[in-house]
């Protein structure tokens, strides 16, 4: 259901997942939502969720109702955000928090979210399907694929455990030194800071190929190998 999934943007955080949904009607959402962790069970399970409703209207029902199925599920929903006063006046009546900024580290790491000193990785033990998108402050490692469809915007490096077929966008925020690794790399499009390359054939014997920014400021690929 990739109409669906477009719907919904997963963050990482320091406090477990950021998701946020879009603008259709609440019961859209809703299901949107719901869909997208019945997908991916193994990846949701035990996570601290933060909701950003944006400014969706929301009733004590409709959020104890959407709290107790992600409950029922194995989530905390800890908080939601909103621009609608009565959706934040809802959250804070149900004890849930309505600000998300300060980071807890010590909590983040039951999310596979490592802090690394001044560097942070986010760990994901799954396959990316089509219409997830990932977006992380730090480095991002994917333990599984990442299939066409699928996007990872990271301002650190990424590395994929797997096939690499979505699109991967490595040092976001302009570090031309990020590096993408995948142990099979065939993506739809791949960018480093503002270098970008098309879309590469899947290989007939894939090997781990790591791609980084070349004296020419190029895109470039080669042998993924230890040292």
């Amino acid at each position: 259901m990739t109409e669906t999934n477009s719907l919904i943007q997963i963050k990482g955080l320091r406090d477990g997942l950021l998701v946020s949904l879009d603008d259709a009607p609440w019961e859209e959402q809703r299901v949107a939502l719901l869909t997208q962790v019945d997908g991916q069970p193994a990846f949701f399970q035990g996570a601290r969720l933060a909701l950003d409703v944006a400014s969706q209207v929301l009733h004590v029902n409709e959020l104890v109702d959407l709290r107790d199925k992600l409950s029922e599920r194995g989530i905390f929903l800890w908080a939601v955000i909103s621009e609608s006063p009565t959706t934040e006046k809802t959250a804070q009546l149900l004890g849930l928090a309505t600000r998300i900024s300060k980071p807890r580290p010590e909590e983040g790491r039951k999310f596979a979210v490592e802090d690394l000193g001044e560097e942070t990785a986010l760990f994901l033990h799954r396959t990316l399907r089509s219409g997830t998108r990932i977006e992380f402050v730090g480095h991002v490692v994917i333990l599984g694929d990442v299939n066409p469809g699928a996007e990872i915007v990271a301002e650190g490096n990424v590395m994929v455990w797997g096939r690499l077929r979505g699109m991967v966008h490595a040092g976001a925020k302009g570090n031309r030194k990020a590096m993408i690794c995948a142990l099979d790399l065939s993506p739809t499009q791949l960018r480093i800071a503002d270098e970008v390359s098309a879309a590469i054939r899947p290989q007939e014997h894939p090997r781990p190929e790591i791609v980084r920014i070349n004296k020419d400021g190029k895109l470039q690929a080669e042998l993924w190998s230890p040292g």
